[in-house]
């Protein structure tokens, strides 16, 4: 499926929606460039529920809300064994949903079943968001 998003309001509605098809165990990879709008899409899957408090991870590698969204930032990593090392893999497909930010720099390690979400920066307000 294919949306297109004028604001970041938009943007959290649309992963409101995509949130109801999350289950437990699920990785999704967030696909875009920098400012596309990732972390507002984690944003809308929060709110989903009904959890606060989303910010980008980038200098903690990961964050985690109410103990069931893990959402990662994976920019400053340079490959799957740096994310080993840190112990990220360790919550892939356990009682939680993995949200990732720059999966591109761990892939050697992701897990064969997963959802993606790539969000293209159009202009400065539109964003093309494909399920």
């Amino acid at each position: 499926m294919q949306y297109l998003s004028s604001s970041e309001k938009k943007t959290r509605e649309i992963a409101f929606e995509f949130a109801k098809t999350l289950n437990k165990g699920d990785v999704v990879l967030l696909n875009g460039d920098l400012g596309a709008g990732k972390t507002a899409f984690v944003k809308g899957v929060a709110e989903y529920f009904n959890l606060e408090g989303v910010t980008s991870p980038t200098y903690a590698y990961l964050n985690i809300y109410g103990n069931l969204l893990y959402h990662y930032d994976c920019y400053r990593l340079s490959s799957g064994e740096d994310a080993l090392m840190l112990g990220l893999n360790d919550y892939f497909n356990k009682d939680n949903i993995c949200l990732i930010e720059w999966s591109e720099n761990i892939k050697d390690i992701l897990p064969e079943n997963v959802k993606i979400v790539n969000i293209e920066k159009i202009n400065e307000t539109k964003r093309r968001i494909t399920l």
